[in-house]
């Protein structure tokens, strides 16, 4: 089965190395990097989209210009059902300990790791897929 990854972050570094830790933890993954929250939103609320394109795994960075993740994950809540079968994981710097612990609680976040995303956590995350 192919699983479709969607890393959402605006900074390049971090795009680049994410996408790398994923493309040599999985062999076959459909890898979707976007710099914006909205960029996702239109892609996965028109129902023109495909529900294959729907991606399996998020990760989603807290701080961005635009809208940040907390106001994705509000607005997603708000909104459309279709990325409710959707892991969300969020891959950030943490430079606020609140925004840790908020993640921590967030009933709609699967686990948040700091940057950068390594093997042994893209394991751990697929291993809890199975």
């Amino acid at each position: 089965m192919e699983l479709t990854v969607c890393i959402i972050d605006d900074d390049l570094v971090s795009q680049f190395a994410s996408r790398y830790c994923i493309e040599q933890s999985i062999s076959n993954c459909k890898t979707l990097v976007c710099d914006t929250a909205e960029e996702v939103l239109n892609m996965f609320t028109h129902p023109v989209n495909n529900e294959e394109d729907v991606p399996d795994l998020i990760f989603l960075d807290l701080v961005m210009n635009g809208m940040d993740g907390w106001k994705f994950l509000d607005t997603i809540k708000i909104g459309s059902n279709v990325l409710q079968k959707t892991d969300i994981y969020i891959l950030s710097a943490f430079s606020n300990s609140a925004d840790r612990t908020r993640a921590k609680e967030h009933p709609m976040i699967k686990g948040h790791f700091d940057k950068p995303l390594s093997k042994s956590i893209m394991d751990k995350i697929l291993h809890s897929k199975k």
